[in-house]
């Protein structure tokens, strides 16, 4: 499945053929598509309170997250493995308040500026806004995509029936990059699966992968497989949410997952301010199933030659800490790095501490 491309070299690589995602601060602000959401059928209601959280995304920008949002997060713990799996082990314990700025970087010494973010299911490039500002804040060039279907990409996901589909504006982007050029790609959640997918097809554009709170699945293993293992989780995703769409007939497998705005509010943002569980609330799509119920063929000579890293959450009541503990035993990346207190979402809830991860991650050679 999906073997029939190639990364070829292009124009530019800050805009995939769909134009999901955003690059530069103002492009990013500006392109939020709020006219889009009543094309979904937004009510009035939730396209007033949505864009009132942009409003707010925007002044948090301005104020750099200081004051009470500092006061939210406590830190992080890193834990840096070394690569050749022979036992040589390195930690440091990291307990600082995430109001403590990172020490600034030589971005001369980096392999690449460039990092691009791949969010989870149901969200956008949106969700990234903080995280987008304080790496930009460093000297980086992050940018961040919407996948197919996701974010401000108007494709129907009850259409988007495999996972290089789904995962077509990262392919895209990766291709139009130079001959010699390399990023650092940074996914979420089930955005692990679609990184997973281009380590294999596009190895040679890929600096290093960064799993967060991620689906890194093994040769051979569906993205879905990674949630079987929190049966709660999945009880609640298939069973008691109910809302499964089925654009097909009900005779034929559902295409697509709605969330239920209560039961996302647990499992994804426990430790999330209310003002970003706002913003998601109003901004989630529905999950196109099929990419996520897709097994992934995984190689030593492709996708083994990509350096990963994990970064856990501790505090995650979707993916738990036991099964992301799980994932990083059984397929030893490069590097491990916990969240303190981290949700699900910890570009929402523990974006400083993310932060400090990604920049530490971005100066490793």
């Amino acid at each position: 499945m999906g073997n029939g491309f190639t990364c070829m070299p292009g124009k530019d690589p800050r805009r995939g053929t769909n134009g999901g995602g955003f690059g530069s601060r103002s492009k990013r602000v500006s392109g939020s598509g709020l006219g889009s959401w009543r094309k979904r059928g937004m009510s009035e209601e939730d396209e007033m309170l949505h864009r009132q959280a942009l409003a707010i995304a925007r002044q948090q920008l301005s104020q750099r997250f200081e004051g009470s949002m500092s006061r939210r997060v406590d830190g992080s713990m890193s834990r840096r493995i070394g690569a050749g799996g022979n036992g040589a082990v390195s930690s440091r314990r990291r307990d600082l308040p995430d109001s403590v700025k990172q020490p600034p970087i030589v971005l001369e010494n980096l392999e690449t500026k460039k990092i691009v973010l791949i969010h989870g299911e149901g969200f956008g490039a949106w969700c990234w806004y903080k995280t987008m500002s304080m790496l930009e804040e460093a000297g980086l060039e992050p940018v961040a995509l919407d996948l197919t279907g996701s974010g401000i990409d108007n494709t129907d996901v009850n259409s988007i029936t495999t996972l290089e589909e789904y995962s077509k504006p990262l392919i895209n982007y990766l291709s139009a990059l130079g001959d010699d050029e390399k990023v650092i790609v940074v996914a979420h959640s089930c955005g692990g699966a679609c990184l997973s997918f281009v380590m294999e097809h596009c190895p040679g554009k890929i600096s290093k992968a960064v799993f967060l709170a991620a689906t890194m699945v093994k040769d051979g293993q569906k993205p879905f497989d990674v949630f079987t293992q929190e049966l709660a989780s999945a009880d609640i995703l298939l069973q008691e949410s109910q809302f499964l769409l089925y654009s097909n007939g009900k005779d034929k497998p559902p295409t697509a997952l709605k969330f239920d705005k209560q039961q996302i509010k647990a499992l994804y943002f426990n430790q999330t301010p209310t003002k970003d569980i706002a913003l998601a609330t109003v901004s989630v799509r529905p999950i196109p199933l099929a990419p996520i119920m897709e097994k992934i063929s995984l190689t030593p000579e492709k996708y083994g030659t990509v350096r990963r890293f994990y970064i856990q959450t501790l505090e995650d009541m979707m993916l738990s800490a036991d099964v992301q503990e799980k994932l990083v035993r059984e397929s030893p990346p490069h590097g491990i790095f916990k969240i303190k207190g981290g949700d699900h979402c910890p570009f929402f809830s523990k974006s400083q501490a993310l932060n400090k991860i990604l920049l530490e991650i971005a100066q490793i050679h």
